[in-house]
């Protein structure tokens, strides 16, 4: 019994040598793919947070520069933080932050500059929109009313239409352009909620400029039940 469990347990010794000898080095090839993988994700997602912890820092810095009104140290902190953080949601909030500080400062020229690097940079397509939103009224404010309607002519996403064509009407009947606001105005109110406080600004609107909203209202419906 002895002999026929060892020549039992060789048979098997034999396999496993044999299965080693043929697969042995893919195995090993395998595993240390995958502990490399492993180790560098790790080490991407250590070099992430710490990123984000850097560029956390950088924010709160340009938060206490805005909130004390000292407007070089915003502006250094918010070069700082695009410059080393640029397409992060801080840089975003930051910029948006530093705008409003320097048009509070009576600087419009300047936060439209900001503005300007946010709509360059912007991690996403939301921040993207509320900087040219904020940079045309900059610019409209400085009286840079084409400059402000053509960045208000870029595609933005769906949720941000209705905004960006109220914002662009508006720009556009300063100009004395009121048919090519009308038709802004009207674009802003069919893209906008209904019953919504904003739709009933844009209405009053679209009255002062000898507009039927009750007409509008019938033409949509009829338009949404054919």
């Amino acid at each position: 019994m002895a002999n026929t469990l060892d020549l039992e347990e060789q048979e098997q010794v034999d396999q496993i040598k044999a299965f080693w000898q043929r697969w042995g080095d893919l195995i090993s090839w395998i595993l240390i793919a995958c502990l490399a993988v492993y180790a560098g994700y790790n080490g991407w997602q250590y070099w992430q947070r710490q990123q984000a912890a850097k560029a956390s820092a950088m924010y709160d810095e340009l938060d206490v520069a805005a909130q004390a009104g000292d407007i070089p140290r915003v502006e250094r902190a918010m070069a700082d933080l695009l410059d080393k953080h640029g397409s992060s949601v801080y840089a975003a909030q930051g910029v948006l932050m530093a705008a409003k500080a320097l048009d509070d400062k009576g600087q419009p020229a300047a936060a439209a500059a900001a503005l300007a690097k946010l709509v360059d940079k912007a991690p996403d397509d939301g921040y993207r929109a509320v900087a040219r939103l904020r940079d045309a009224a900059m610019l409209s404010d400085l009286k840079k009313y084409d400059e402000a309607v053509a960045l208000l002519s870029q595609p933005v996403p769906v949720s941000f239409a209705g905004l960006v064509a109220d914002r662009k009407a508006d720009i556009l009947r300063l100009q004395g352009k009121n048919a090519e606001a009308r038709a802004e105005y009207e674009k802003a109110w069919r893209a906008m909620e209904e019953g919504s406080s904003y739709r009933q600004l844009v209405a009053v609107k679209l009255n002062g400029l000898g507009v039927d909203v009750k007409a509008l209202e019938k033409a949509s419906s009829g338009s949404a039940k054919s």
